[in-house]
């Protein structure tokens, strides 16, 4: 993990939308040095049930930096939220409504729509959110029936969404109903723009930054509205590289009727029950990369997780040069919908996480959280060879160090 990664695109947010206050989706990557580094610049947080809840107020986050944003929420994770100050949640339906009547009347609302991108890689929008035109003003005016306040609207135009457009319309909607909700009585003032922001290496959200700022401003200028967002892979994905071993290979001869070569089946120390599980649940593509340059002609090659289920490949077929039993393979961009859903199935273990700093850096944010050294990696002493000269050995390095954009 790259500290500083994390802390550049956290500036990087906040130059391009000034406006728009991040709450890390927790779901995503609930790493707790992520988190802690994220509340320590001032981040709120997207939780979605008791347990993201408790580890976000655990670490010492006010509850007023908290939304529970899931649209459909088990009654005691209701009362939970009550009970620490969580107020803030939202719903998308009539019985959502009856059940926080019952358990929390006095929350603090925000409808949820459906705005949904042309395209995106896990679209929400079939499972959470009222239409904006039929549904929405409908619940606005039920809520008020009930006694509820409704502060804001909210929507989710689907994770890892590939169209920046969808974001004006969205906005254009939530406008309409902040009319609607004054109407039904309600004093809104908060606009909940959800995730889809990319986050992978080379990525950029300037060009969605801009159309949100245009829409903003078209909708929105003037009004003391708190405009909040919910990123998620855009903070943690590129934040993170896996490093797996080839610890087993398997020479597949080619058939005598097969015009292809023979095939190398390279065996890791991770897989799609592990940290790899994004390619089942979040349609990733992932790329390995040797850490030592390979040589030699590329041959036709699949890598595998160390399982004994047969779904357990990571890459069904690729050509890269042999590599010796013992290579260590790069990952990048795997701080995404891996950790948080990776499991110890068939007894092997996730993987560890070393945590990276600049020293200048670390510094800063030190000061600003209850972060200690604790979290990083400590490196031993050179050992010194039995035979040579007795000389004093060299400070220990108190974190792997890394540039960073320090602001």
């Amino acid at each position: 993990m790259d500290l500083g990664e994390v802390v550049a695109r956290y500036h990087h947010w906040k130059e391009l939308m000034p406006r728009v206050e991040p709450f890390y989706a927790v779901k995503c990557n609930d790493d707790k040095l992520l988190v802690s580094t994220l509340a320590a610049l001032g981040a709120g947080f997207d939780c979605a049930s008791k347990a993201e809840i408790e580890m976000v107020t655990g670490l010492g986050v006010r509850p007023e930096r908290i939304i529970f944003a899931n649209p459909a929420k088990l009654a005691s994770h209701i009362r939970y939220s009550s009970s620490v100050g969580v107020d803030l949640m939202t719903f998308d339906s009539e019985t959502e409504l009856v059940k926080i009547k019952q358990h929390m009347p006095h929350a603090q609302l925000v409808v949820r729509i459906r705005c949904d991108a042309a395209a995106a890689r896990c679209p929400l929008g079939i499972k959470f959110g009222c239409d904006p035109v039929t549904e929405a003003p409908r619940l606005l005016k039920l809520a008020a029936v009930f006694g509820l306040r409704v502060v804001g609207v909210s929507f989710h135009v689907g994770s890892g969404a590939e169209e920046s457009g969808v974001y004006a319309r969205a906005i254009q909607y939530c406008r309409a109903l902040f009319t609607l909700g004054a109407a039904a009585g309600h004093a809104m003032h908060l606009l909940d723009l959800g995730g889809g922001f990319p986050g992978h290496t080379g990525s950029s959200i300037r060009e969605t930054a801009q159309v949100i700022n245009a829409a903003l401003d078209a909708n929105f200028s003037g009004c003391e509205v708190r405009v909040i967002a919910e990123p998620g892979r855009y903070f943690a994905c590129a934040a993170y590289t896996l490093a797996t071993m080839v610890y087993a290979k398997r020479e597949v001869p080619a058939k005598e009727d097969d015009v292809e070569e023979t095939h190398t089946m390279y065996f890791m120390n991770d897989g799609v029950y592990g940290s790899f599980n994004c390619l089942l649940y979040d349609h990733q593509e992932v790329t390995p990369v040797p850490l030592n340059t390979a040589e030699g002609t590329p041959r036709s090659s699949s890598f595998w997780g160390p399982t004994c289920d047969g779904l357990d490949c990571v890459v069904p077929r690729m050509r890269i040069p042999a590599l010796p039993l013992g290579a260590w393979l790069v990952f990048r961009d795997m701080g995404a919908y891996t950790l948080p859903v990776a499991s110890a199935f068939n007894g092997f273990p996730v993987p560890k996480v070393r945590a990276v700093v600049d020293r200048r850096l670390w510094s800063v944010l030190k000061e600003l959280w209850p972060l200690t050294e604790n979290h990083f990696v400590v490196a031993p002493p050179a050992p010194v060879a039995p035979l040579a000269p007795v000389t004093p050995a060299p400070e220990p390095h108190r974190a792997v160090f890394v540039e960073c954009a320090l602001k």
